[in-house]
């Protein structure tokens, strides 16, 4: 045995004389084996690679997100998109506003909810939502949707109904007729027409 000798070398004799241990290395330097742990160690991780993307997008996006927070006294716009059935604001269909406010914050209930200070018409709805059904109110108040005018009856439900007929007309079908009416409606943000069957 030299000195001179690397010391990889000198670790390997070590090993093999002194303790009586052989070291069997396995990587691609080493072709006298036959790569079944190599090819083993790379489809482990390929799986592993696989199953991080699709992780890794989640908690890159949740890494990214700001929790919404909002001070007590704090103006906020209520989501009202989901109510179609219950409570419909303004305009009818693909015109509805979807925020109404803004109302003012009275109370932090936790971390994700808020208790908000709602109007009259708005007293039968429980006044506690979710933080992701508000959003900041940056608009003056005079520009935000109004709420007043507004009656709903007790099951909440706002009641459209026409006001007078406009105009008439028979849409013909090869060989049907159908007998349309232009209907003006009670609605408060201003006149609103449509058409529909006669019957």
């Amino acid at each position: 045995m030299r000195e001179t000798a690397p010391m990889e070398k000198l670790a390997r004799m070590y090993l093999k004389e002194a303790l009586g241990t052989s070291l069997d290395l396995s990587t691609a330097y080493h072709p006298e084996t036959d790569g079944q742990s190599e090819r083993t160690i790379q489809t482990l991780k390929d799986m592993l690679r696989d199953c991080a993307i699709d992780f890794g997008k989640k908690s890159y996006a949740d890494l990214m997100r700001k929790p919404m927070e909002f001070q007590i006294g704090d103006r906020v716009m209520l989501k009202v998109s989901p109510w179609k059935g219950v409570v419909r604001f303004g305009k009818r269909r693909k015109l509805n506003p979807r925020y109404v406010g803004p109302f003012k914050v009275l109370d932090k209930v936790v971390t994700v909810a808020y208790k908000l200070e709602l109007l009259q018409e708005l007293s039968r709805v429980h006044n506690t939502f979710h933080v992701s059904n508000l959003k900041k109110c940056h608009a003056d108040e005079p520009l935000a949707v109004p709420l007043d005018g507004l009656h709903v009856d007790d099951k909440l439900y706002f009641v459209e109904e026409p006001v007078e007929i406009m105009d008439q007309k028979v849409k013909r079908l090869k060989r049907s007729h159908i007998p349309l009416v232009k209907f003006r409606w009670n609605s408060k943000q201003g006149p609103e027409f449509t058409w529909d069957r006669e019957d």
